[in-house]
C-alpha cells in the first residue's frame, strides 16, 4: 500500500508537466487562491499550490493540491492527489480512478463514488511510516534532525533569493531563452540532463581515482567548476521557467525576469519541503536544468543538438 501511495504522490508532481506544454493553457494553475470549476464547466486538471480548489464540474484528468484543500462534489476523470491537504468529497463526487491524501484530513460522504483505491495517511502516520526506525528512512533522518533540516532547508533559500536577484538583474534574456525552451522541448531537455549527469559523475570518479597521481586534483577542480557554473544556470531557468508558468496563469499577462524567478523559487521550495516527494522533484528538475543549460550554451540562441544547414 505504502508503495501505492508514493507512486500516486509522484505521479502527482509530475502534473506540473502542463507547464511544459505551449502557451495554450491546459491546466488550472494557482498559488494561495480559490479555485472553482462550477456547474456545467469542464477543466482539463487542476494544480495548486496551498490554494482552495472547488469541484462542482467536470475535471477531465487530475486533481493536485499541496496544502489547501479540495472539495469535490462533481467529477474527476482521474486521481485526487492531496498532500497536507483538507480533503472533502461529497456524496454527488465521482474520481474514476484513485483519492490519495498524504497527511491532512479526509472526509467522505456515503454515497460517493471512487473507481480506484483511497489512500489516507495521517500526518502522523507518515512521519512513522517515513522516518521511524522501521519506516522508509530506516531510522537514517530521524525526527529530532528536521529542525535542523529546516534550518538549513531555510538557509539555502536566502542564498538561492540572492542568487536569483543577481541572474535576473544580470542574465535576463538568457534565462528568458532557456525557460522557453523548457517549456518547448521538455523532455528532450530531461533526457540531455539525465544523461549529462551521468557523464558528469562517471567522470568525476574518474578524476578521483587520478587524484592519487596528483594530476587528477586539477582535472577535478575544473570539472567541479565547470559543473557549479551549468547547475547555477540551470537551476535558476528552471525557476523562471516554473515561476513564468504560474504567474502567466494566474495573471494572464507577462511576466519580468525577476518576478518569475522569485516566482519559481517559491514553487521550487515549497516542494522541497514535501517528503521523500520534493526530493523526487529536486531530482528531476536539477536534471531539467543541466539539460537546458548545454542545449542551449547557457541560454544562447545557439543549439548544439541542432545540426546548421551546409553553407551557415
Amino acid at each position: 500500500m505504502m508503495k501505492k501511495c508514493l507512486a500516486l504522490a509522484l505521479l502527482g508532481l509530475f502534473f506540473v508537466a502542463p507547464l511544459a506544454l505551449p502557451a495554450a493553457a491546459r491546466a488550472e494553475v494557482g498559488v494561495q487562491k480559490e479555485i472553482r470549476v462550477g456547474p456545467g464547466e469542464t477543466q482539463d486538471k487542476i494544480f495548486s499550490l496551498g490554494g482552495h480548489v472547488v469541484v462542482e464540474g467536470d475535471i477531465r484528468e487530475d486533481v493536485m493540491v499541496i496544502g489547501g484543500s479540495i472539495t469535490v462534489s462533481g467529477t474527476v476523470g482521474k486521481s485526487v492527489v492531496g498532500i497536507g491537504s483538507r480533503i472533502l468529497v461529497k456524496s454527488t463526487a465521482v474520481i474514476q480512478e484513485d483519492l490519495a491524501a498524504l497527511g491532512g484530513t479526509l472526509e467522505k460522504e456515503a454515497g460517493c463514488s471512487i473507481g480506484g483505491d483511497t489512500i489516507y495517511f495521517q500526518t502522523r502516520e507518515l512521519g512513522d511510516r517515513l522516518f521511524r526506525d522501521n519506516g522508509f528512512f530506516q531510522g537514517v533522518f530521524s525526527l529530532s534532525l528536521i529542525p535542523i533540516i529546516v534550518v538549513v532547508k531555510l538557509v539555502i533559500i536566502f542564498l538561492w533569493f540572492i542568487a536569483a536577484l543577481l541572474g535576473a538583474s544580470l542574465f535576463p534574456k538568457p534565462l528568458a531563452h532557456a525557460a522557453g525552451e523548457i517549456r518547448k522541448h521538455f523532455w528532450p531537455v530531461l533526457g540531455t540532463g539525465l544523461v549529462a549527469l551521468l557523464v558528469f559523475f562517471t567522470l568525476l570518479a574518474f578524476t578521483a581515482l587520478l587524484s592519487f597521481i596528483l594530476i587528477g586534483i586539477p582535472l577535478a577542480m575544473a570539472l567541479i567548476a565547470a559543473g557549479f557554473a551549468i547547475w547555477l544556470f540551470g537551476r535558476l531557468a528552471v525557476l523562471y521557467f516554473l515561476g513564468a508558468a504560474v504567474l502567466a496563469n494566474s495573471r494572464g499577462r507577462a511576466v519580468s525576469a525577476l518576478g518569475a524567478v522569485l516566482m519559481g523559487l517559491v514553487v521550487f521550495s515549497v516542494a522541497g519541503f514535501v517528503p521523500v516527494l520534493g526530493f523526487l522533484f529536486s531530482l528531476v528538475m536539477n536534471a531539467v536544468g543541466w539539460g537546458v543549460a548545454l542545449r542551449t550554451k547557457f541560454g544562447s540562441r545557439e543549439n548544439w543538438f541542432v545540426k546548421k544547414p551546409a553553407g551557415c
